[in-house]
């Protein structure tokens, strides 16, 4: 389920579907355990001589191979990942709408974000700001403008700058859903939030990516 939120609160709570058409947009298994090679293969010798006998290097060997089997027997049951709860970023930090352009950069930059959800005093998610917005061209002043110009930027509020009314996603949305909204909207996230609007999480394409690749596996066929 998806939700939009603004500076006068929640606007649109709904399906994907129905986000799509509410929405302008900007954009247009299982798991198989690896073999253990080499248990039921002839044991290579000093030289690589299938005939050599054992030595201590094949005795580590099927010590190593064993080991590894125990531990897979062992191991907990893996559960494939498909909903948001399962990627998100549970610590997301937020920006406050009253923060100045230079505040928000500065605490975006020793964080090594790209963006953050704008929350108001009550915690409540009004917008989303990004880096890449601020640097777009339209946003800076000319080339060769006075050092004033460029002071009165970075004093402008984030509230002025923010991506508002933004999309919102909850934690028990399927990530399918998730990804086709991101490529709808063209933004690097969205915020997750709980049934009042408080911004509980963060989840980004990058989370999506890690996702992909990491164990246990992304599920996106069932």
């Amino acid at each position: 389920m998806f939700s939009v939120y603004g500076k006068a609160g929640r606007l649109f709570r709904g399906s994907m579907e129905e986000l799509r058409r509410v929405m302008p947009t900007t954009a247009s298994g299982r798991t198989r355990r690896i073999g253990a090679t080499g248990m039921h293969e002839p044991e290579l010798g000093a030289l690589g001589n299938p005939q050599a006998g054992a030595g201590p290097a094949s005795t580590a060997h099927r010590g190593a191979m064993a080991a590894y089997a125990q531990a897979a027997q062992n191991a907990p049951t893996r559960h494939p990942l498909s909903r948001v709860r399962d990627i998100m970023n549970t610590h997301a930090f937020t920006l406050q709408e009253d923060a100045t352009v230079a505040q928000a950069w500065d605490q975006l930059a020793q964080r090594l974000l790209g963006q953050a959800p704008v929350v108001d005093g009550a915690g409540m998610l009004v917008g989303l700001l990004s880096r890449a917005e601020l640097m777009r061209p339209e946003r800076l002043p000319a080339s060769g403008a006075h050092a004033l110009v460029w002071q009165a930027l970075m004093m402008q509020s984030v509230a002025d700058l923010m991506w508002t009314p933004v999309p919102s996603v909850e934690p028990d949305t399927d990530i399918r859903r998730l990804a086709r909204v991101l490529l709808d909207s063209g933004l690097p996230g969205l915020p997750v939030v709980d049934a009042e609007g408080r911004v509980t999480g963060f989840v980004s394409r990058t989370d999506i990516l890690r996702a992909v690749v990491a164990d246990p596996p992304l599920d996106l066929w069932s």
